[in-house]
């Protein structure tokens, strides 16, 4: 309860706690356990992480729906056979995305650099 006073990072704060209770309806849960809500005329829509709080553990389809761009809510029985698990954004871990052409480009500029000397004063 003291980490809801003063910090907005673990979790829902205490000003959103009572806006969820007086003003919220539970619309439903994700695979991750977070929580959706929607108020009485459905003109403001809301997550409730479950854990850190990180926009991109939101999926694509409650994504969707949170920003109106879909009336429906999301039901895991709606997922199709082809469509992967989400995963959070990997930026800034060992699992972020680089072009081949990336990989190749920072090796040859390590071997560059291996073979250059910095200028010296002779003094």
């Amino acid at each position: 309860m003291i980490k809801e006073i003063f910090t907005w990072w673990n979790g829902q704060t205490f000003g959103t706690r009572l806006w969820s209770y007086f003003n919220g309806y539970e619309v439903g849960r994700d695979e991750k356990n977070n929580r959706y809500f929607r108020n009485k005329s459905d003109t403001k829509r809301w997550v409730i992480y479950e854990g850190e709080i990180d926009s991109s553990m939101t999926n694509p389809e409650w994504n969707n729906w949170l920003r109106f761009t879909s009336q429906d809510i999301p039901k895991e029985a709606n997922k199709h056979f082809w469509q992967k698990n989400h995963i959070p954004n990997q930026t800034g871990t060992q699992n972020a995305y680089m072009p081949k052409s990336d990989q190749e480009n920072s090796i040859t500029k390590k071997q560059k650099s291996l073979g250059y000397e910095k200028w010296k004063p002779k003094n």
